[in-house]
């Protein structure tokens, strides 16, 4: 079973958007990256989805899970 996820990428018009794998339209698109990543964390802790966040170049940056996370840290 594939882990449900949004992104946050760059857009190639400008500006960011925050959409999931597949998707043919964005959830959210915002003109700063940090609203982005605002937006797109309120959208993932909602919806328990794994939020993963990508520089301009494509490159994932960090991510945060909000979900049923299959390997949680040791406590």
């Amino acid at each position: 079973m594939s882990r449900k996820q949004h992104h946050v990428v760059s857009n190639p018009s400008g500006g960011w958007d925050v959409k999931r794998p597949g998707a043919q339209r964005v959830s959210a698109h915002t003109e700063i990256k940090k609203d982005a990543i605002d937006v797109g964390r309120r959208i993932s802790q909602n919806q328990e989805t794994e939020l993963i966040i990508h520089n301009k170049n494509g490159r994932i940056s960090e991510s945060d899970s909000h979900g049923n996370d299959p390997f949680p840290p040791r406590g």
